[in-house]
C-alpha cells in the first residue's frame, strides 16, 4: 500500500493500491488499524468490487476510479442524514467541473448512481456504496472513467465519462491535460473536495440546503417513474410521478389517480 501525494480537504492519508479485492474490505481493515477520518483508499482494479445489495461492479483494469473514504462520527446519530444521496451530489458537481462540456447532463439517480445524459435517456456512470458499522461510515465510490466498451449486459445501462463525450461531442477530444494514469486523481481530488463540503455544509434555518440542490440534478424529477419497492427482485410496483426528496433522503410519489404523496426509502426507480 503505497501514500500518495494527493490533496485531500479532509487532512487524511490517501493510499493506492494496484488491486484489491475491494476498496471498501481494504478501508475498514485500515479503520482497525486507526486510520483517521477522511483516509482514503484507491485502486486500480477491484477483484471483488460490489455495489448495492451485493451486485457486482465489472471494471477494466487502470480505466476507471474506485475509492472508499473512511468517515467517522462521535456518535451513530451525527452521521449526516442521506449521505448517499449527498455524495451522489458531490460526485455529479465534480464531475461537471472535471468537465464542463457535461454540465446539465450529470443526474444523480435515487438512492445512490451518478447518470450522464437526459432523463428520457441517461446511462449510469458512477455508482456508490454506503455502509456504516457503529459510528463509522465508509462510503465507496466507482466512477466509469476513461473505459471505452462495457459488457453487452451493461452496453445499453453504463457510459464511462470518455464513451459519453466521444458520442456527445464527436470529433472532439475529452479536454484533459493529463496522462491516463492522472486524470483518475484529478477527478479523485474534485470528488473529494465536493464531498467534503456537502457534508459540512452549514444546515438552513428552515430547509436543508442540499435537497434544494440536489432536486436540481434528480433523475426523473416531476416526470412519470416506475419504482420497484423493497429488494431487488421485488415484483411489487408504484406508478407515478416523481415529487423529490424528503428531509430523510426518502423517495417522494405521487402515485397514478391519487393526490397523497407516498415516502420511499428501500426500493429503486427502473430505468426504462
Amino acid at each position: 500500500m503505497k501514500l500518495i501525494d494527493l490533496a485531500n480537504p479532509f487532512d487524511a492519508p490517501v493510499y493506492h493500491e494496484e488491486a484489491v479485492d475491494s476498496t471498501m474490505d481494504c478501508c475498514r481493515a485500515l479503520a482497525a488499524e486507526g486510520a483517521a477520518h477522511g483516509t482514503v483508499i484507491l485502486a486500480d482494479f477491484q477483484e471483488k468490487g460490489r455495489g448495492r445489495q451485493g451486485r457486482p461492479w465489472k471494471t477494466e483494469k487502470g480505466q476507471n476510479l474506485m475509492f472508499t473514504v473512511l468517515l467517522r462520527y462521535p456518535e451513530f446519530c451525527d452521521i449526516p442524514m442521506a449521505i448517499s444521496l449527498r455524495t451522489g451530489l458531490a460526485a455529479a458537481l465534480a464531475i461537471e467541473e472535471f468537465v464542463p462540456a457535461l454540465a446539465g447532463s450529470v443526474l444523480v439517480k435515487w438512492p445512490n448512481d451518478v447518470m450522464l445524459g437526459t432523463a428520457s435517456l441517461a446511462k449510469k456512470t458512477a455508482g456508490i456504496l454506503v455502509e456504516s458499522e457503529s459510528a463509522n461510515v465508509y462510503i465507496g465510490i466507482g466512477v466509469n472513467l476513461l473505459q471505452r466498451f462495457f459488457p453487452n449486459d451493461l452496453e445499453d445501462k453504463a457510459a464511462s465519462i470518455l464513451s459519453f463525450f466521444a458520442r456527445n461531442f464527436p470529433g472532439q477530444e475529452l479536454p484533459l491535460p493529463l496522462t491516463k494514469k492522472e486524470a483518475p486523481l484529478l477527478l479523485l481530488e474534485k470528488i473529494l473536495a465536493f464531498l467534503h463540503s456537502e457534508l459540512t455544509y452549514p444546515k438552513a434555518p428552515e430547509e436543508s440546503t442540499w435537497k434544494k440542490r440536489l432536486e436540481t440534478k434528480l433523475y426523473k424529477y416531476g416526470e412519470s417513474v416506475i419504482f420497484a419497492e423493497g429488494a431487488s427482485d421485488s415484483q411489487k410496483f408504484t406508478h407515478g410521478r416523481l415529487e423529490g426528496i424528503g428531509e430523510g433522503g426518502e423517495l417522494i410519489i405521487i402515485p397514478e389517480g391519487k393526490t397523497k404523496p407516498m415516502h420511499f426509502m428501500n426500493g429503486e426507480l427502473r430505468v426504462y
